[in-house]
């Protein structure tokens, strides 16, 4: 089986090949005899003239990809690309902010049901924010509060006494998490703070001391396990996430951990939710579900000699050839 992959993401110019999961997808795929486009997200065209199921198109361009540093892909002319007709699958991959944009995206590709196959489904990345969707699971979770007043954060924080973290609901990459100490000296100023970047309310959890031992990410692929890594905060830092100067090491998971994949495996792959990397503190604290953009592929494959890009492709043609 070969197929025409679009893949749905930032400018090849700016990635770091050297950790960069949709770099991985793309190389895994061609080396299966795949065809690579890529295109900006900002190029969707949606035109009604044709059609029950209208006409998505997108200003793409074909590419081909090495793990050369600096000479990582060529690329093709840029041309205008029938969605349908040009493409078998479409690989969201843009990083959020997960705002309107990213919202509109995944309404226009929800158009491709049943003609163009999508991963992660659209309609389900878009009904499952990292840090909501979550809360279906909040058996598993630290105490978690959302809300926007100071007043009913200060509440919480009575009854959680201690340091807390702050973080905006839709952020990604460990931007703008802020830890608060117990006497809340710096609470105010961080809620006007969030209060001019963003309209929605923000999430409130006790801060973890196990977070110095490490925030596990671990990968689920159409809801399998797959692999994990421990990503341990650097000097003078209590983020864990590689992009904010975490480090990674091996990981195996804990009986705890199996529990939280168990439970969520099926539901993710109900919802088409092909690659999905969620976050565990402490062997049990589940904090996100992470299906806009997933990272950790490359770190995980090579600590473990896995090839979890070869296991998402595995399930991507599966569910093209079922389509």
């Amino acid at each position: 089986m070969t197929l025409r992959v679009a893949v749905q993401m930032d400018p090849l110019e700016t990635i770091k090949i050297g950790g960069d999961s949709s770099f991985a997808l793309m190389l895994a795929a061609q080396a299966r005899g795949h065809t690579l486009f890529h295109y900006d997200v900002r190029t969707l065209a949606y035109d009604t003239a044709h059609g029950a199921g209208g006409r998505l198109t997108c200003w793409g361009a074909p590419v081909t990809v090495q793990r050369v540093e600096g000479a990582h892909f060529t690329r093709g002319e840029y041309r205008l690309i029938d969605l349908v007709e040009d493409i078998d699958v479409v690989l969201m991959r843009q990083d959020p902010p997960f705002d309107l944009g990213y919202i509109t995206a995944t309404h226009l590709l929800e158009r491709l049901a049943g003609r163009t196959l999508v991963v992660n489904d659209p309609a389900s990345v878009r009904n499952a924010p990292e840090k909501v969707f979550v809360l279906d699971y909040a058996r598993f979770m630290p105490p978690t509060f959302i809300a926007r007043r100071i007043e009913d954060v200060k509440a919480f924080n009575l009854r959680h006494p201690g340091d807390l973290v702050i973080k905006p609901l839709h952020g990604n990459g460990g931007k703008a998490v802020f830890r608060v100490p117990a006497d809340g000296s710096n609470l105010g100023a961080l809620i006007e703070m969030f209060e001019n970047a963003w309209v929605e309310p923000f999430m409130v959890q006790p801060f973890l001391p196990d977070v110095s031992e490490g925030d596990k990410r671990i990968v689920l692929v159409d809801g399998e396990f797959a692999g994990a890594i421990n990503r341990k905060p650097g000097a003078g830092e209590f983020r864990s996430n590689l992009a904010v100067g975490g480090s990674a090491e091996a990981s195996t998971l804990t009986s705890a951990e199996e529990e939280i994949c168990a439970a969520l495996g099926p539901e993710l792959k109900a919802r088409g939710l092909v690659f999905v990397g969620i976050d565990v503190i402490g062997g049990k604290w589940l904090t996100e579900i992470n299906v806009t953009s997933p990272t950790g592929i490359v770190a995980i494959d090579r600590f473990n000699g896995t090839d979890t890009g070869a296991l998402i492709w595995d399930a991507i043609e599966a569910r093209h050839a079922a389509m």
